[in-house]
């Protein structure tokens, strides 16, 4: 198994009266960049990218980096940039990049040349996240959302041709024409960084990461333990379609832990930022999140038929920490819970949220500790033969 620190690199210094929806409908897209102050800027990337090179010290096996545009949950528009800075000030941890956005880059190479170039300046660390980017986005970037999915195939085919054939050759698809693809440098690792798969599970998703061709770990975002067992499963009848068992490195995790000293103080400390999370950060236009033609109708049918347990907007903290939504408690609650879900859902990848919404440093820097003391030894023993090829 491996158990990798993930980080949004949050704005938590929202307007005083955020709670007025009919003022700020979302913090993506549409709330003004006014509320953005650079100067506070500068002290929270310097603080993120402390906690990232400090979970390196802890002994996580990586650090994972993301991309969103125009908004307050995550500070990332471009995870490369994040991704050359903690590989400067880490040696050993993986640097996950979950993931550049394909469908949203005027052109793939860059992608291809960025990673390429941070797989060689790491000595081979980078782990390389493809993603089609959350709805909202293509209004952000004025991208049609309809040709979301193929440009994004598109574009990964590009990718890899570019990263494993020799150049130059001339690409011709639909959205990408390219005379020369002569990428400089290349990627160190052979045949190629491994590719990860960070998704909501539509149903092409999974079939095209299981492809055996493929085999791109999956990883579930943002779901309760009942969601993310289905889509597990579904990952793995889609790998016995093609022939094959799918193994627990081609199954993830990303979830938000907190622990402490008790579950009353657990909960004390961190149900305010798990609030946060769910109910700030994660705030959408419905219509927004689901523009037309971002996904299939089977997929929106598929996801919408879960109900109201996928509604996250609308629980309480307790309501999101017992669906699973996040991991709260004490030590012996939060290790419990972990070792349960690996036992019961058999995926071999957790990518652990340590830092939730507005949390301060000091009640971030206190969670990755009591983890990676108390509860990341436990995993580690039980399921530490799930490596990841």
């Amino acid at each position: 198994m491996e158990i990798h620190f993930f980080h949004l690199m949050p704005w938590p210094y929202l307007p005083a009266d955020f709670e007025n929806r009919e003022r700020y409908p979302s913090a993506w897209v549409t709330l003004s960049n006014s509320n953005y102050d650079p100067r506070q800027g500068h002290e929270l990337y310097n603080r993120y990218l402390d906690e990232m090179e400090y979970a390196e010290e802890l002994g996580f096996d990586g650090v994972c980096v993301n991309e969103h545009h125009q908004n307050a949950y995550g500070l990332m528009p471009a995870p490369n940039i994040m991704a050359a800075a903690i590989a400067r000030r880490t040696r050993r941890a993986k640097i996950l990049i979950l993931g550049n956005g394909l469908p949203l880059r005027d052109h793939p190479l860059r992608v291809a040349e960025e990673v390429a170039m941070l797989d060689v300046m790491s000595g081979g660390r980078i782990v390389s996240g493809f993603v089609r980017g959350i709805g909202a986005e293509y209004y952000s970037m004025g991208i049609n959302p309809t040709y979301s999915r193929e440009r994004f195939h598109e574009a990964h085919d590009l990718i890899i041709r570019a990263w494993t054939e020799p150049g130059p050759f001339d690409f011709e698809g639909k959205h990408y024409r390219v005379r020369y693809v002569n990428v400089w440098p290349r990627p160190l690792q052979k045949p190629h960084p491994p590719i990860w798969i960070p998704g909501s599970g539509s149903l092409e998703t999974i079939n095209w990461c299981a492809h055996p061709d493929r085999r791109y770990p999956f990883l579930a975002v943002y779901m309760p333990t009942t969601q993310v067992t289905s889509l597990f499963d579904l990952y793995r009848q889609s790998a016995r379609n093609f022939g094959y068992q799918a193994a627990p490195d081609q199954l993830g995790h990303l979830l938000p832990i907190y622990v402490s000293d008790s579950d009353e103080q657990a909960r004390e400390e961190a149900a305010q930022h798990v609030v946060w999370l769910y109910k700030n950060g994660l705030r959408f236009v419905r219509e927004m999140f689901f523009p037309p033609g971002y996904v299939s109708a089977q997929s929106l049918a598929r996801m919408f038929s879960s109900g109201r347990a996928t509604d996250y907007a609308g629980f309480s903290f307790d309501d999101l920490n017992r669906l699973g939504y996040c991991f709260v408690g004490g030590v012996e609650t939060v290790r419990r819970r972990l070792l349960d879900a690996f036992r019961e859902m058999g995926h071999g990848l957790l990518m652990a949220l340590l830092q939730i919404g507005d949390m301060p440093r000091d009640r971030t820097r206190r969670n990755m500790e009591l983890f990676a003391r108390e509860v990341m030894p436990a995993l580690r023993a039980e399921f530490g033969n799930r490596r990841v090829n």
